[in-house]
């Protein structure tokens, strides 16, 4: 009998096993010494969740467009940070033109709506010539190929940027009296930018989501996701599908770029999307990657951990500065679900795949 259990007994379970109960131990500890100290008040947890969901309904929308190249193509686009980053350079300006003008002020609504069309159209545009010249060439070879390729084409959209707008850092216009200020809710005060990045985020994220599941366009993304030879017999044009998908995810890139301006204008440069890139693909993986749901409720989940873990657990456990680890806890969070549950939270929604 013993033997049975000696052969089932693996290091490498075991040291995973530990591993995550040393997790699970020091989180919970770092939680109890916060709250037991009870040194940051109701309001001020009540803010930071708020900021959370901020923070992470951008990442969701960024999440997006990795799920859904990933669901029809089984690719990584480590492009797509840059993607994020086109719409919302190039929106910059006009946002600053419509500052400059006063109309911001006479239309604060249309101007805002104006910006995320412009944004998304940009994103829109640079990630369909992106699947047009850099992956459609190499749609049939190896995975490793196309993902060198990406890589390349991220640094590619960089340097472009940086040649068409300067290397100097551009900020989205600060005194726009529409989004200033705060509301109440539940007897707390929200600040209206938060408030408007979250719906903003919800709305279009409700609006794939009805795209994908209720439209012919959405019905035919998910016949290429299951099996793209049946697809294509059934009559589907294969590179459309391709190309409406990484529309889709350009363009709620862009529109999370212009989004993420509004919400924090500094710091709109070339090299902008490398951690909201890399901090959307943690969050996609969380989720699970191919699942559009599971990318949603990943962004939001990320960006939760960003605000209130450094507050709650790392505090708690004696950390210094534990306020500007955040960046750590999102590469933790990436390496912690790979470890543990590579599928993601919800799971991969496309199990079986034919190249």
């Amino acid at each position: 009998m013993w033997q049975r259990y000696l052969d089932r007994f693996s290091w490498v379970s075991f040291t995973i096993g530990f591993f995550r109960i040393a997790i699970i131990v020091l989180v919970l500890v770092g939680a109890f010494n916060t709250l037991r100290q009870g040194q940051i008040s109701g309001d001020l947890w009540f803010g930071l969740i708020v900021s959370g969901l901020a923070q992470g309904s951008i990442y969701a929308l960024i999440a997006l467009g990795y799920t859904l190249v990933y669901g029809i193509l089984l690719m990584i686009n480590f492009a797509h940070g840059e993607v994020f980053m086109s719409g919302a350079f190039t929106a910059c300006f006009l946002a600053n033109y419509f500052s400059r003008t006063g109309f911001f002020e006479r239309s604060p609504i249309l101007a805002i709506i104006l910006l995320l069309l412009f944004g998304g159209v940009v994103s829109a545009s640079i990630a369909m010539l992106l699947e047009r010249i850099a992956y459609r060439p190499l749609r049939n070879a190896p995975r490793l190929i196309p993902l060198i390729t990406a890589i390349g084409a991220s640094f590619f959209l960089q340097y472009t940027f940086k040649g068409l707008y300067g290397s100097d850092s551009q900020s989205y216009p600060t005194s726009i009296s529409f989004l200033s200020g705060n509301i109440g809710l539940f007897g707390f005060d929200v600040a209206v930018k938060e408030a408007f990045v979250f719906l903003s985020a919800i709305l279009l994220m409700a609006g794939l989501y009805w795209l994908v599941e209720k439209t012919k366009v959405g019905m035919a993304m998910r016949a290429v996701s299951e099996n793209k030879e049946v697809a294509k017999l059934m009559g589907i044009d294969i590179d459309r599908v391709i190309v409406t998908t990484f529309a889709l995810g350009g363009a709620l890139a862009g529109m999370a770029g212009v989004i993420n301006g509004l919400y924090r204008p500094q710091g709109v440069i070339f090299t902008m999307g490398f951690f909201p890139g890399v901090k959307a693909f943690t969050a996609a993986v969380l989720g699970g990657i191919g699942n559009v749901p599971g990318a949603m409720f990943g962004g939001l989940l990320l960006g939760l951990f960003e605000t209130v873990g450094p507050n709650l657990v790392l505090s708690g456990l004696g950390i210094p500065s534990a306020n500007q680890l955040k960046d750590v806890i999102a590469y933790t969070m990436l390496v912690l679900v790979l470890i543990f549950r590579p599928t993601g939270i919800f799971g991969e929604r496309l199990t079986e795949k034919k190249a």
